[in-house]
């Protein structure tokens, strides 16, 4: 594919103008779009254009533009990019697009091509002798499926062979090019199977019936929602049934609408309506002395803790029945009052001090450097750097293989030192600051 460019000056016509009926097309087009978008009808106007003088000239653009109120090189830009729009006088009777794309090319383009150097002229985008005929190489076409095809005009001829192509040239070479079927030029449809239908070949015999819902069961009443029973109905059910001997004890809407749900038993019900009772009352007492309710769960396990050690390891309130009942209560006193070490914060280093292994890195003296210099560094990220006890440029331009694995695995980052490029912008900071970061990297950092 070549730049493509206006053609040379020598060919190019002084001015352009619409003839009548396409001027009054041009305006109906125009009308269609909304107020302040009628330069959407750009397209539609350089293709009109060319289809009245077969290419568009440097005097079609600056016409299209003047009427849509458009820069010159917006239209320009436009009319560069498509190639459906001729930017150089082409063939008066055919214009040959072969699409050389790379299903094309599979399926014999090449040999299109071989074609229209033959019949046409051994160079694209030039006329033939007696001016009726060009030819050029085109990107996709649209008709990957049907493989080998060539674009005339508004038409595509797919499906080719060399033989095919020939004779559609000659056929247009003579002026007959409406006697040629656009499309696929072997017998299918479209992109159908060649020779028709292939699949699915039997009538179908199965037939859809309507659902029709079962009739309810004999002596039931009909379930209509929300619907009372007749009024009717009612004496006669009445001295249908028999006189009660005994009062019964009338039962409960829900239990008579709604079966009873498996696994809600009574005693759940009772323990539900206690625990929120519970909660109320420790919201209350909460707002009343001012602490939260974690606060005062963690007096009350204080002081029931406290309790134990002074009772010999007998929970308050509690009495113990037998010495392993009371040898299992102060060992579950002992679990609860043992100091415990809290993990520590994610995406940090654990520290001595914590019980674990020493820091990764040493926190240096000094000023700490500003981290979020270093492209991929974030304000987030400096604030974990700096507690892992990475303060400075020069750590991190010297970190270890090993060090950069313990670190990338510590934030839960892998690979993002090497990705950015750590290490040679840190040694840079480190070595000349911000001047010295642009010199090397042509830019400011971050």
């Amino acid at each position: 594919m070549s730049v493509r460019r206006l053609a040379d000056e020598s060919v190019q016509p002084a001015s352009f103008a619409f003839n009548d009926a396409n001027a009054a097309w041009a305006e109906k087009r125009i009308a269609l779009y909304p107020a302040g978008r009628q330069q959407s009808a750009v397209i539609p106007l350089l293709m009109r254009a060319q289809d009245q003088d077969g290419w568009v000239s440097r005097a079609t653009i600056e016409k299209v533009a003047e009427m849509l109120g458009m820069a010159y090189i917006r239209v320009l830009e436009v009319a560069t990019f498509y190639t459906q729009f001729q930017l150089q006088p082409v063939g008066t009777r055919a214009h040959v697009q072969v699409c050389g794309t790379t299903p094309c090319m599979l399926r014999g383009a090449g040999e299109l091509i071989e074609v229209c150097k033959s019949k046409i002229h051994h160079d694209p985008h030039h006329l033939n002798e007696d001016g009726t005929l060009s030819w050029e190489e085109v990107e996709c076409a649209g008709a990957c499926v049907n493989a080998p095809m060539v674009t005339i005009y508004h038409d595509t001829y797919e499906d080719l062979t060399a033989g095919r192509l020939e004779e559609i040239i000659d056929a247009f070479q003579a002026g007959k090019g409406d006697t040629i079927k656009p499309g696929t030029q072997i017998e299918r449809l479209n992109a159908a199977a060649e020779g028709g239908q292939t699949t699915l070949l039997e009538k179908p015999t199965a037939k859809r019936e309507k659902f029709v819902p079962p009739p309810p069961p004999e002596g039931s009443a009909p379930a209509t929602a929300g619907a009372p029973a007749p009024a009717a109905a009612a004496p006669a059910a009445a001295a249908a049934a028999p006189a009660p001997t005994t009062a019964a004890k009338p039962k409960d809407v829900s239990e008579e609408s709604a079966p009873a749900l498996k696994g809600t038993p009574k005693e759940a019900k009772v323990s539900e309506a206690k625990a929120e009772s519970e909660r109320k009352a420790a919201n209350a007492s909460a707002k009343a002395t001012g602490k939260p309710a974690k606060e005062m769960r963690e007096d009350a396990v204080g002081a029931e803790s406290k309790a134990a050690k002074v009772d010999g390891g007998k929970a308050p309130g509690k009495k113990s029945a037998d010495a392993p009942a009371g040898e299992a209560a102060a060992t579950s006193v002992k679990k609860s009052t043992k100091k415990v070490v809290a993990p520590p914060a994610e995406g940090l280093s654990p520290t001595a001090e914590t019980g674990g292994p020493t820091p990764l890195f040493q926190k240096q003296e000094g000023p700490a450097d500003d981290l979020k210099l270093i492209s991929g560094v974030g304000p987030v990220l400096e604030g974990k750097l700096n507690a892992v006890g990475i303060t400075k440029w020069s750590q991190v331009a010297t970190m270890t293989p090993e060090q950069i694995t313990a670190l990338e695995s510590s934030l839960n980052f892998k690979g993002r030192v090497a990705r950015d490029n750590w290490l040679q912008q840190a040694e840079v900071l480190a070595r000349g600051g911000i001047e010295e970061y642009r010199k090397v990297f042509g830019k400011d950092p971050r």
